[in-house]
C-alpha cells in the first residue's frame, strides 16, 4: 500500500492490478482501460492494489457520474470478464488504404499501390505466416501471431482483430504502443500500431517449432543460424524472410530451409 498526496499510482501496483483484472475492463474486457479507485481517492488518499480496478472509458465515466453503481464494479472486480474467458476481449484495429508497411527493427517490408487481394508476408516459419497483410477492397488487413517456446499462442491479430491471452506476466497498451513482458524486466515484444497503414516492431522475440528470431531497433537476428539482417527495404514483394520449407508459388527475399532447431 502507498499513502501520499499524489494520485499517480506506483508502477508495481499498476502491474499487479493489470494482471489481477485480466488486462482489461473488469466489466466488458476491453483492453483499453483506466485505473479506478473503488474507494473514492478523495476520501482514502491511498494506493492499495486490492482497492483499484480497471474500467474502460465508458464504464469509468458511468461510475464517475453515478450511473454505474459501485456495487456492480466491486462484484465485477471479483470475477473480471477476461479471466472468465482466458483471453482479452477482441479489439478492432483501424487500418485502411492501398498501401501497407511492416517495420521490423531497421528493416521494412511494404506494399505500395498494388492491385486488390495482394498479400505481404514479411515473416514465414514452416509455411505459417507469422506476420501478414492483405489488401482487400481498399482495406489493410493485419494478421500477426506470437507464440511462446512451447508453441502456445499468446497473441493473435486476425484481420485487424487483436486478442491476447491473460496468462501473460504483463501487458500494457498505452496510446498506440503494445508492450508484452514475459517476466519482470524481460520484454517479449514492443509493437506500435501506426494507423492507418503501418506497424513497427522495435523489439520482439518470435518463436515457433524450435525457431527463435530476435528483433531490436538495429537488426533482425535468426538465432538458430546467427544470420543478421539489417537495413533492408523490401517493396511489393510477397515474401520477406522464410524459414523452413516454403511450398508456395512466391520467392522470398531471404530463405533458410534447413536449420538446427532449439529444443526449448
Amino acid at each position: 500500500m502507498t499513502t501520499n498526496s499524489s494520485r499517480n499510482i506506483p508502477l508495481p501496483i499498476q502491474r499487479e492490478v493489470r494482471k489481477r483484472c485480466g488486462f482489461g475492463c473488469v466489466i466488458c474486457g476491453l483492453p483499453l482501460y483506466e485505473y479506478e479507485h473503488m474507494e473514492e481517492w478523495a476520501k482514502v488518499k491511498r494506493h492499495l492494489a486490492t482497492e483499484i480496478t480497471l474500467l474502460c472509458d465508458k464504464h469509468h465515466k458511468e461510475k464517475t457520474n453515478g450511473l454505474l453503481p459501485k456495487k456492480v464494479v466491486v462484484e465485477a472486480n471479483k470475477d473480471p470478464f477476461n479471466l472468465r474467458k482466458g483471453v482479452t476481449k477482441p479489439y478492432n484495429l483501424y487500418y485502411s488504404g492501398d498501401t501497407a508497411k511492416i517495420t521490423l527493427g531497421s528493416s521494412s517490408f511494404s506494399l505500395e499501390r498494388v492491385k486488390d487481394k495482394t498479400q505481404l508476408v514479411p515473416l514465414l516459419i514452416d509455411n505459417i505466416p507469422i506476420i501478414g497483410v492483405i489488401l482487400l477492397d481498399g482495406h489493410y488487413l493485419l494478421n500477426l501471431i506470437l507464440f511462446d517456446e512451447y508453441n502456445n499462442l499468446i497473441l493473435h491479430i486476425k484481420n485487424n482483430q487483436l486478442v491476447l491471452t491473460t496468462e501473460l506476466f504483463d501487458i500494457q497498451l498505452i496510446g498506440k504502443t503494445l508492450t508484452i513482458r514475459e517476466a519482470k524486466r524481460k520484454i517479449f515484444i514492443v509493437l506500435e500500431f501506426k494507423t492507418p497503414n503501418e506497424i513497427v516492431i522495435s523489439r520482439g522475440t518470435f518463436l515457433l517449432n524450435g525457431v527463435k528470431i530476435i528483433i531490436n531497433s538495429n537488426q533482425i537476428l535468426i538465432k538458430n543460424t546467427g544470420h543478421i539482417i539489417e537495413n533492408i527495404q523490401v517493396i511489393n514483394s510477397n515474401l520477406g524472410i522464410t524459414i523452413g520449407k516454403n511450398p508456395g508459388a512466391f520467392n522470398s527475399i531471404i530463405a533458410l530451409d534447413n536449420i538446427n532447431r532449439y529444443n526449448f
